[in-house]
């Protein structure tokens, strides 16, 4: 199995924790996480619970998004990689979604976070 299929198959439940000690830890609350997911998402906090409850995996949860049009403003390296050149569109998402998340727990503004320029 490559790393597309094992970042697709993952669910997003088990990241979800990750993701909140890791902002928490620098400072950060799991609202503004929530409030990043939903920019991304377009997922009310409601329903990022319910997919949590759920234990979707990454690729139903990027299925059932519908992606911010600025998704494409993120920009940078993650992971090792450049995340405007990943080319499964998957991964590329989840790497969105991991450059949020470093960029709320690097102390980055929010209004930058969000690509709202």
């Amino acid at each position: 199995m490559n790393s597309d299929e094992r970042i697709a198959k993952m669910t997003f439940s088990s990241v979800y924790p990750h993701y909140v000690t890791k902002v928490e830890k620098k400072g950060r609350s799991e609202e503004e996480l929530l409030e990043v997911i939903t920019w991304l998402t377009n997922f009310s906090k409601e329903k990022i619970q319910s997919l949590i409850h759920e234990k979707v995996s990454f690729h139903d949860f990027f299925d059932q998004a519908d992606l911010n049009t600025n998704a494409h403003l993120i920009t940078g390296l993650i992971c090792g990689y450049r995340v405007e050149q990943i080319e499964n569109p998957l991964t590329q998402k989840v790497r969105y979604l991991d450059k949020l998340v470093d960029e709320l727990a690097k102390g980055k503004k929010m209004e930058k976070i969000l690509r709202t320029a």
